[in-house]
């Protein structure tokens, strides 16, 4: 009975994110900031939604507009196509400068470049993750 119970309640959940299952960021204190659907939609604390990651490298907002791109080779570039950052491999996020900003872990957390725990992003793909916390305006 309670497994049955666990998987209604698993289901419900499931069409309420509109059938995309959604991973949550949060700041350094765990408080929830935004949730990612497993689609790429990108959505406020409010469950607003503030834009989309497109499979393409596309990045939108809540309007459809492009807003930005995420190459293959981890380039980071804006609506104009100028570059204005670098996902490395690694997880190492940098400027269009080449000056390290901050840091993806694997485990999704994000870290500034001291280091310093800004937030988390788990389950998330490491070029959303980075987009979201050091790119995004």
């Amino acid at each position: 009975m309670g497994k049955r119970l666990l998987t209604i309640l698993l289901c419900i959940c499931a069409l309420g994110t509109g059938g995309a299952y959604a991973q949550r960021i949060t700041d350094s204190g765990f408080s929830t900031i935004a949730f990612i659907k497993s689609d790429g939609t990108i959505q406020d604390s409010s469950f607003k939604v503030t834009g989309y990651f497109k499979s393409d490298g596309t990045i939108q907002d809540s309007s459809f507009r492009v807003v930005g791109y995420l190459k293959n080779d981890g380039t980071v570039q804006d609506s104009l196509f100028r570059v204005i950052g670098y996902i490395k491999s690694d997880g190492t996020v940098q400027d269009s400068s080449f000056r390290v900003i901050g840091h993806v872990k694997k485990d999704g957390i994000i870290q500034d470049a001291s280091f310093r725990v800004i937030g988390h992003a788990d389950d998330i793909p490491m070029k959303w993750a980075a987009y979201y916390f050091f790119f995004r305006r």
